[in-house]
């Protein structure tokens, strides 16, 4: 929902056959060579286009390079900058020979493209034939396109516009770039042009790596707001958010709760590299649950409890999102495992919107099972292959189950982690274990069953009631969580209830146990119990809810508000 930006995507493998012929020596492998496809990839009512690396930062408005099109006199399509290395002068050091070049040649980080007046020329034609003589002499390319970019221009000079060098300020290693600029004002675009990138030696590199880390670190909601002289075609899905927007009272007490359900948060999947076929045998599980920031020091001991795969959603703001791709890449337990898909959800709003996370991370699941958790909770070791074995067990495949992990704390910070079902008996009858949540909502956990478990050794079905929230494992294709829960409060209430409204039976397995490690209280749970209306709000939203249930369910949904009542 970014204002007057289209986004399309084209698909690289159908491109490939059209440059894998050229041997290519540089990092960048095939990808280096596609911009000079360009010409037939992108749509043909194209006229104009920016090619820009994804190694570059803008220091100016993008708006200033798109005037420099009108410069642009005679048969000139291609606005370039000189490179500002030696390198195709061939002296850099003994036997170097480089393709052939105007001069320095040009540096392809930064490119204008007239695409309509290139296709007349017939760009296609040109830069084959170019590239093909050249190869029976120098066998492959060193720098990718831009080998080929020089040699065409070499043989054609009128075609080039050259850019004033700022608008491609680069940092490789050999370049004396600081000629470009004399003061800030000056630097347009900056070209971290290196396989070291960030780390490349540069006389001001600790200025640019800073204005670079600066733009990592901005609040990304800024880029939503519509910006003057832009006219945007507002969308279909836009309009109607607005629509719905409108219609909500801005007087209601419990606006603020409203409004959250209808937030269209930023989502970036797969924030970091992911990798993981699903087994063949149709039992696999994945672990799914969300946090933010103060909650992240869980990640390896849950990493090291459960080997299976693992989708989390992660709240948080674009400055935290760095400080998460720091700490995940410092970290080598994360960095072992590439079956884990971290998603971030960016900040935005008041409440921490729990369910929506949920939702993010129970979407991503690419196994037939999941196995919803929370982020503080320790799954015992042997969980995953637990759940497998039960999923055969059970007929997990034909009917509707949820099975019922139960579900322990302790309030230690230092725990001797129990290895089997017998120690953590002995724990709970030390007083180093208890279950979960029992001095404060006993309720929520209670159906379980917590005295047939002990003793019991075969799963056995457990009635739903009112405010339980057990741990679950379900099919893929079981039900979201609803939205309009935010911050602390029914969030798992509510989607229990919808699992026993669409007729879930609930079974818990006599050998599985997961314990909450100890933490200091969510910032959501401190508003919950000190400020009146977001209780008040809650009990509103509560009520809606069972109302909407019992508008979809009808008859059967009669037990949640009498249960309710009772309680």
């Amino acid at each position: 929902m970014v204002p007057a930006v289209q986004v399309d995507f084209y698909d690289a493998d159908e491109l490939k056959s059209e440059v894998s012929w050229i041997p290519n020596k540089h990092y960048s492998g095939i990808y280096g060579l596609m911009k000079l496809v360009l010409t037939k990839t992108l749509p043909l009512n194209l006229q104009k286009v920016i090619v820009l690396d994804t190694d570059i930062t803008f220091a100016t408005d993008i708006a200033e390079l798109w005037a420099v099109f009108h410069k642009f006199k005679g048969q000139q399509v291609l606005g370039l900058v000189e490179n500002q290395s030696d390198w195709y002068l061939g002296n850099l050091w003994k036997n170097h020979r480089p393709w052939p070049a105007l001069g320095r040649g040009f540096n392809t980080g930064v490119i204008l493209l007239l695409l309509d007046r290139l296709r007349k020329l017939r760009w296609e034609q040109m830069w084959r034939l170019t590239a093909e003589r050249e190869l029976m002499s120098m066998l492959s390319t060193s720098l990718a396109d831009q080998d080929i970019f020089n040699a065409v221009i070499k043989q054609n000079p009128f075609l080039v516009h050259q850019l004033p060098c700022f608008w491609n300020v680069q940092l490789s290693d050999h370049t004396r770039s600081e000629k470009c600029y004399r003061d800030v004002s000056d630097l347009k675009v900056i070209h971290w042009n290196s396989p070291k990138k960030l780390r490349v030696k540069n006389k001001h590199v600790e200025f640019f790596r800073n204005l670079y880390l600066t733009f990592l670190e901005y609040d990304g909601n800024l880029l939503r707001r519509e910006l003057f002289g832009c006219p945007s075609e507002t969308d279909h899905n836009s309009e109607n958010l607005q629509k719905t927007l409108l219609e909500l009272d801005e007087d209601d007490p419990c606006y603020e709760f409203r409004r959250e359900r209808f937030t269209v948060h930023r989502t970036h999947l797969y924030f970091l590299h992911y990798e993981y076929e699903a087994s063949a045998d149709q039992t696999d599980v994945t672990l799914v649950a969300q946090l933010s920031m103060d909650r992240l020091q869980m990640l390896e001991a849950i990493c090291k409890h459960w080997e299976g795969p693992i989708s989390l959603a992660l709240y948080l703001s674009d400055a935290e999102a760095q400080q998460f791709l720091r700490y995940a890449q410092g970290s080598e337990v994360l960095m072992s495992r590439s079956n884990v898909g971290y998603h971030i959800v960016y900040k935005e709003g008041q409440f921490y919107p729990v369910n929506l996370l949920r939702n993010v991370a129970m979407k991503q699941v690419s196994t037939p099972y999941m196995f919803l958790s929370d982020i503080d909770f320790l799954p015992m070791y042997g969980l995953y292959e637990y759940l497998r074995k039960s999923v055969v067990q059970l007929d997990m495949a034909h009917t509707k189950k949820a099975l019922v992990v139960p579900a322990f704390e302790t309030l230690r910070y230092r725990l001797s982690f129990p290895k089997s079902k017998a120690e953590l008996l002995s724990q709970l009858d030390m007083g180093t274990l208890f279950t979960f949540r029992y001095h404060v909502w006993t309720k929520g956990h209670a159906p379980t069953n917590f005295a047939k478990w002990r003793t019991a050794t075969t799963p056995y079905r457990v009635q739903w009631e009112a405010d339980f929230e057990p741990y679950v494992m379900v099919r893929r294709d079981s039900p979201e969580y609803d939205r309009r829960f935010v911050g602390f409060g029914w969030n798992k209430v509510a989607h229990i209830m919808e699992l026993d409204a669409q007729e879930y039976e609930f079974v818990v397995l006599p050998n599985a146990y997961m314990i909450h490690m100890p933490h200091a209280p969510s910032f959501d749970i401190t508003k919950f119990r000190s400020n009146e209306q977001y209780r008040v709000c809650l009990k509103t939203l509560k009520e809606e809810f069972q109302q909407n249930m019992s508008r979809r369910y009808g008859f059967a949904a009669l037990k949640y508000m009498t249960a309710e009542n009772n309680s």
